[in-house]
């Protein structure tokens, strides 16, 4: 049995879109951010940390996003969705699965100034500045990442998962118009139908109440 702990747009979608890749049969069980539910002590007990992903994968757990997307892509090495150590294009792959979490660690930051404050008043309009100016700069470094079509010259790999995710939550902070070679290649992603599966089972977030949160004094 396979169980995925998932929040909608969470960081458990790139296990998802990755399983639905792998033609894995999975479960799914639903958390939200907002009900306190990841802070049970069931869920603690499968992620200490209290976050997503959580997967249960045949009586073993698993946390962490890169980490499952690499030992899912050994387990089920076809098809193959992740270069071998030594193979051409390792390093490329490796590098960005960790230049991901640069962009989610941003993401992150502005999800706590802009979305989680009690009192939005309390946010500081100059970190929300720099963090969307460091945001802006990471995406333009992940243009750089790209060879051809995808991340690896070789075709789509889980690194392409990886690296697009972020780009599921930047729209809400950053015009991704600003960036065609990165809507071109997202929107190439999202045709593959596993990325249309696993949408169809992400489920309905509530993370974010509007489409997009422009600068602080750029409100309209």
């Amino acid at each position: 049995m396979i169980r995925l702990h998932h929040v909608p747009l969470g960081r458990s979608f790139r296990v998802m879109w990755l399983m639905e890749e792998l033609g894995l049969e999975y479960e799914v069980a639903y958390f939200s951010i907002r009900d306190g539910s990841m802070r049970s002590p069931d869920f603690l007990a499968l992620s200490p940390a209290g976050r997503v992903p959580a997967l249960d994968y045949h009586g073993e757990t698993m946390v962490e996003s890169g980490a499952i997307l690499q030992i899912l892509c050994e387990r089920h090495p076809e098809p193959r969705l992740q270069p071998a150590p030594g193979e051409d294009g390792r390093a490329r792959y490796l590098e960005t699965l960790a230049y991901s979490e640069t962009i989610g660690c941003l993401v992150e930051n502005l999800n706590l100034n802009r979305v989680f404050l009690r009192n939005p008043e309390d946010a500081s309009p100059v970190v929300i500045k720099l963090l969307t100016a460091r945001l802006r700069g990471a995406l333009r470094g992940a243009e750089a990442l790209l060879s051809g079509d995808y991340v690896l010259p070789s075709g789509f790999s889980a690194a392409d998962i990886m690296l697009s995710y972020g780009f599921e939550l930047a729209r809400y902070y950053v015009r991704m118009e600003e960036f065609p070679a990165l809507m071109a290649y997202w929107e190439r992603l999202k045709a593959r139908p596993a990325y249309i599966a696993a949408k169809a089972r992400d489920g309905e977030q509530d993370l974010y109440d509007c489409d997009f949160y422009p600068l602080p004094g750029e409100e309209t």
